[in-house]
């Protein structure tokens, strides 16, 4: 059974699922659909062609599926698609995407804390985790399982790696490479992301040959083709570290270490 207060405004044109709750002065524009046992909390917005499947929290205050902050947006159909369990807490605020029928994505699983903003087309795997006051810009892609501490920057077009940490603070103007915990101003690799990867049930093995691919690739004084050749001969080709190489080779097919702004 949903529970819609009475002050909320809810559009006759919005779907919503079985069991919702819409709280006080929440907002819902026409086109919204929400799926089934979602919460739309007290002055949260959820605007117009915002799609969402089940089980979504909604915090306080935040606005999903504005228009986006683009010189370039002339009104056009675009759209915000969010899947299962997501948590978007207090003040969170998504874009739609810029250009006729494209659209933002949010995976399912995922963790955004108090202000936290996604930008127009941004593409938000699964099992992601943003701290408070993460700022991501347009046309960024975050992959599966990243976790990211709070009053991080990233630049448009970045694209950040599966499994990878990046510190608080940090200011991410080149792609992150995947399963590496990463930090600073510039952004800089220490090390891999050893808890997240035991947490997420990788092998000792593959740990241990992520670690010696990153020692060449990233503390090493070769350069980077140099120091790719070397962990094809020296360090074992797990899945996981053909994935990364294929990953640090693709940066330098773009501009400016970010390999989606191709020249």
């Amino acid at each position: 059974m949903r529970k819609i207060h009475p002050t909320a405004a809810v559009s006759p044109h919005a779907e919503l699922g079985e069991g919702v709750v819409v709280g006080p002065y929440a907002v819902i524009e026409r086109g919204t659909i929400i799926g089934d046992h979602c919460r739309i909390e007290a002055h949260a917005v959820v605007r117009r062609n915002t799609r969402m499947g089940q089980g979504n929290v909604v915090g306080h205050g935040a606005i999903l599926g504005g228009d986006p902050q683009d010189r370039k947006y002339q009104g056009e159909d675009t759209y915000l698609e969010i899947g299962d369990n997501n948590v978007f807490r207090e003040f969170v605020t998504i874009h739609r995407a810029t250009g006729e029928g494209q659209k933002t994505t949010i995976g399912n699983d995922n963790y955004l804390m108090a202000y936290c903003h996604l930008g127009h087309n941004v593409e938000l795997h699964d099992h992601v985790t943003m701290a408070n006051n993460v700022g991501v810009s347009g046309h960024v892609t975050i992959e599966e399982g990243v976790n990211i501490g709070g009053l991080t920057g990233i630049h448009q077009y970045v694209r950040v790696g599966k499994y990878a940490m990046v510190g608080g603070m940090s200011r991410v103007v080149r792609d992150v490479p995947p399963f590496m915990l990463t930090e600073g101003t510039p952004l800089r690799v220490y090390d891999i992301n050893a808890v997240g990867l035991r947490r997420m049930g990788v092998s000792t093995e593959v740990r241990l040959a992520l670690h010696k691919a990153c020692k060449l690739l990233f503390r090493s004084e070769m350069g980077m083709s140099r120091a790719i050749e070397a962990v094809r001969r020296e360090v074992q080709m797990t899945e996981e570290v053909e994935y990364l190489l294929n990953f640090v080779e693709n940066i330098g097919a773009g501009r400016f270490g970010r390999q989606k702004q191709r020249a």
